[in-house]
């Protein structure tokens, strides 16, 4: 497994299939739960501590889009690309298969599933992947399934 955050600079040529790049680790707490959510995600579940404590989860858990928010920032922390990115065309999927709780430490992990060079445009190529993030006790929570275009390799 390669590690993430080096220093050099990223390219398309640098993504293979079947490479897994660790991205680290980070730890959430309650109150970025409840910030993040107030702002774009106000259900009563991920804002409010006595209400969450009589929902299905039993506490307050992140909303499914602050762990998303969290996972991109570890992919660009992870994999330094700022010259070579070019966006994303979208994702195919995101599953939430666990709740994220205050005191969680989320691992990611980026997994190249498919690299193609553009044939109409040859400055650039798209990469497919899905990305991993699991909780302390090695349970997934989250996977994001998607694609992502970066320049080729400069002569």
């Amino acid at each position: 497994m390669t590690k993430g955050s080096t220093t050099a600079q990223w390219y398309f040529e640098d993504f293979q299939p079947g490479q897994e790049i660790d991205l680290g680790q980070r730890s959430v707490t309650e109150d970025e739960i409840i910030a993040f959510a107030t702002q774009f995600d106000p259900q009563p579940f991920h804002i409010n501590k006595e209400a969450a404590a009589q929902s299905i989860y039993g506490e307050v858990i992140a909303s499914g889009w602050h762990t998303c928010a969290m996972m991109m920032r570890m992919v660009v922390d992870g994999i330094p690309c700022a010259e070579s990115s070019m966006g994303s065309p979208g994702l195919d999927g995101i599953r939430w298969l666990a709740p994220v709780r205050a005191g969680d430490t989320l691992s990611v992990r980026y997994l190249t599933k498919e690299v193609k060079a553009s044939s109409s445009k040859p400055d650039r190529g798209v990469v497919w992947s899905t990305w991993v993030a699991t909780n302390q006790s090695g349970e997934t929570v989250c996977t994001i399934d998607g694609m992502a275009m970066f320049r080729r390799r400069p002569d």
